[in-house]
């Protein structure tokens, strides 16, 4: 059995389910996106991810039929028994397997959508769940502030399940140091922290740091912001491109040090979407940054509600 020597995540957002936000899909996934079609991606993506040494796999009841093709592939290879599998709820997938959907996520934080989602997540995991996010939770939607929620996660908590909360937005900072605050039965409920850093909206840094020190677990999302910090992005910052460039990387490569460089980030997942994406983003881990790259990437970082407002804007594909 290889042992994992990778401080990278594996996340199904982008490939288990035919429409996101990720630039670019045109290209990476073309036309073939029936389930079956994704499935075999899926497989391919996570045995790349495998071989790469990562041992940590993010999926959410909201990524389409990430759940699904995550436990078919795990019931055909009995061998691997060394991964920590982190899942989410508090969206609903509604896309109905089309790009062109309408609407393909709904956000519910209830109690009972809790008590619905996890038993469907734990029909397709069962005892293989390590831990179970609230997905993107915020000040707003309550989840930081429901007493009877918090005392149905401690249930989980306390049968053996870390729990913890993903967040987005410019408020993210808010909702990690909230989150922090609360304990149900004289101990933190949440001890997992999943959080979108990049060097282009890195403004919850301080808060993760925070975190970690506390005690939770640190978890970076959206590394390579939804495509833009990746080789040919249109969108892409002049001066990381540059600094790529000078350091003959690519710049998925230097976007992944970048977050793997931040203080008390435990894992940082990666999106890709074919093996050969995992073999670049899991590169990433041997990149030893220069100070003075970091102190230059700084400059390329946007306002927070600037940033937050264009991702809101991409369209689905």
């Amino acid at each position: 059995m290889t042992t994992g020597t990778t401080r990278l995540g594996i996340g199904l957002a982008a490939v288990a389910r035919p429409a996101y936000i990720t630039s670019g899909r045109a290209a990476d996934l073309g036309a073939r996106r029936s389930v079956e079609d994704l499935r075999a991606r899926t497989e391919a993506v996570l045995d790349a991810a495998y071989a790469a040494g990562i041992r940590y796999i993010d999926v959410a009841r909201s990524y389409g039929r990430a759940e699904e093709f995550l436990a078919g592939w795990l019931a055909r290879h009995p061998e691997v028994d060394d991964v920590e599998i982190g899942s989410k709820w508090g969206y609903r997938y509604v896309g109905d397997w089309r790009v062109d959907a309408p609407v393909h996520e709904v956000k519910d934080h209830s109690v009972a959508a809790f008590t619905e989602q996890l038993a469907e997540t734990a029909a397709l995991l069962g005892p293989r769940l390590g831990v179970y996010h609230v997905h993107s939770a915020t000040l707003d939607t309550g989840a930081l502030d429901d007493a009877a929620l918090h005392r149905e996660l401690a249930r989980l908590r306390d049968r053996g399940v870390r729990v913890g909360v993903s967040t987005s937005g410019p408020a993210q900072a808010d909702a990690v140091r909230r989150a922090l605050e609360i304990e149900v039965g004289g101990a933190p409920l949440f001890t997992s922290i999943q959080s979108t850093w990049n060097v282009l909206e890195p403004s919850v840094g301080p808060a993760l740091a925070e975190a970690a020190a506390a005690g939770a677990r640190v978890i970076v999302k959206e590394a390579v912001a939804n495509g833009r910090l990746t080789p040919g992005a249109p969108d892409a910052p002049p001066l990381a491109v540059e600094i790529a460039a000078e350091l003959g990387i690519p710049l998925d490569q230097l976007a992944i040090a970048a977050a793997l460089a931040q203080p008390g980030a435990w894992r940082v997942l990666s999106g890709a979407v074919d093996p050969a994406q995992v073999a670049s983003n899991a590169a990433a881990a041997d990149v030893a940054l220069p100070g003075d790259a970091l102190e230059r990437l700084a400059a390329v970082a946007e306002e927070p509600g600037a940033y937050w407002a264009a991702r809101s804007a991409r369209s689905w594909s």
